[in-house]
């Protein structure tokens, strides 16, 4: 099963962390400087949740992030569900 949000589609991100060495100027150095680009990988925050539909009168699970579950709260999960394509 993908890393991927049911709701939202939001999966997993690739970037970059950067490494630092050097004393900041403001506690007495000459500066940070930029030594390396490591490349990393930052995960969405999914959880899979049943979710009770008043509606259908039934239980869903489904995939889907935090910030998807404060959607679905705000919303409605028959509303958030239908337009998310979930259901028919």
């Amino acid at each position: 099963m993908a890393r991927v949000c049911d709701i939202t589609g939001v999966g997993i991100t690739r970037g970059h962390k950067i490494h630092r060495s050097g004393l900041a100027k403001k506690k007495g150095g000459i500066g940070r400087h930029i030594t390396k680009r490591v490349k990393r990988v930052i995960m969405p925050n999914l959880r899979d949740k049943r979710i009770w539909v008043p509606e259908l009168g039934k239980f869903v699970t489904i995939r889907l992030s935090a910030r998807a579950l404060k959607t679905l709260d705000k919303n409605g999960a028959y509303k958030t569900l239908k337009a998310a394509g979930l259901l028919k």
